[in-house]
């Protein structure tokens, strides 16, 4: 049986309201005998205060929504980098006092119920595009503070925190014009005029203009960023694109996926082909050869949400610009001179 505090004050022979005071920390009017006496019996007892009735007292929930893009009603999938995000926001809100509650959306529209359903005090969109957020305005969002990561919306209302897609892919691209490569394939997927992906297309074609390298839009080969379309594309990558001597990939686990397909098919990396991926997961340390990528500081990019977010959640005041975090090319095995 779940204890109360009616058990406590029976207990130690005061009222509910002093057991109440003593264990919401107001002990100016209880003696410290009785304070002494009530978190004794607090203890003794193994008393849980509910979440739920001192949310009610409050008028808070304190519940933070981190919502995801489900590919349909019945499926939820997190891709490493954002399954990374997700655990640094549960530990920056545990941190805070508040809980995270994960919700797939399968369509945008559901955001304004998913955010009233569950009483959220915020929310944090994290993989939606761009034109999805641009939609939402204050009438779909009510007055809960909302703060996207990863996004180039111009929406006032989800300003929020990204890493500098441009100079990572700028950097990356470099690398590799620095090793003497000139057919490079950007590999990642389909991608508009705004958002991550375009940002790190343009960091990748300035790289080409910084060496003095004239550069047409290919070649470019649209891939969905997981392991599997990666290993796909590995395979078939030099039957396609013939010239190639290296591959930008916009994420690691794309990367990774690449470096799979081509040692099936028999290429070695980098002695054929170098490989640059995006995102600097745990993970391109371990394969083999150890991935060369971009290192994007996804500690940084949670605490960053979740202290914007709380801002605007206690005082009202939302970011007037997005947070850009700096990223570093980190350069291991995959990359080597041109052949």
């Amino acid at each position: 049986m779940r204890v109360t505090l009616k058990d406590i004050a029976t207990a130690a022979g005061v009222s509910m309201m002093t057991v109440s005071n003593v264990v919401n920390g107001n002990h100016a009017r209880v003696s410290p005998a009785t304070v002494a006496k009530v978190r004794r019996i607090v203890d003794e007892l193994g008393y849980v205060p509910s979440a739920s009735a001192r949310s009610l007292a409050a008028r808070t929930s304190h519940l933070v929504g981190l919502l995801v893009p489900a590919a349909d009603e019945d499926s939820l999938t997190l891709s490493p980098h954002n399954t990374a995000i997700l655990g640094q926001v549960e530990r920056s809100l545990r941190k805070s006092g508040y809980h995270l509650l994960l919700r797939g959306i399968a369509d945008p529209a559901e955001i304004p119920e998913a955010l009233r359903s569950w009483s959220l005090d915020g929310a944090i969109l994290l993989g939606f595009l761009d034109e999805e957020i641009d939609r939402l305005g204050a009438a779909e969002l009510g007055r809960v503070p909302v703060l996207a990561i990863d996004s180039y919306s111009a929406n006032p209302l989800a300003t929020g925190v990204r890493s500098d897609d441009f100079t990572g892919a700028r950097l990356a691209t470099a690398h590799l014009i620095g090793l003497g490569h000139r057919e490079i394939v950007f590999a990642g997927p389909a991608f508009g005029d705004a958002g991550v992906v375009a940002e790190r297309f343009r960091g990748f074609q300035a790289a080409f203009a910084d060496g003095g390298l004239s550069r047409s839009d290919g070649p470019v080969a649209t891939v969905n960023t997981t392991h599997e379309d990666g290993v796909a594309l590995g395979r078939r990558l030099l039957d396609e694109h013939p010239a190639a001597t290296a591959v930008f990939a916009t994420a690691d686990i794309l990367a990774i996926g690449v470096m799979a397909g081509l040692a099936e098919a028999g290429v070695p990396v980098p002695g054929r082909l170098s490989v640059v991926g995006f995102d600097n997961l745990d993970l391109s340390a371990y394969v083999t050869p150890k991935l060369t990528t971009v290192a994007q500081d996804m500690a940084a990019k949670a605490a960053n949400a979740v202290a914007l977010l709380l801002g605007a959640m206690k005082g009202g005041t939302r970011p007037d610009a997005p947070v850009t975090l700096a990223v570093a090319l980190v350069d291991r095995e995959s990359t080597a001179p041109a052949p």
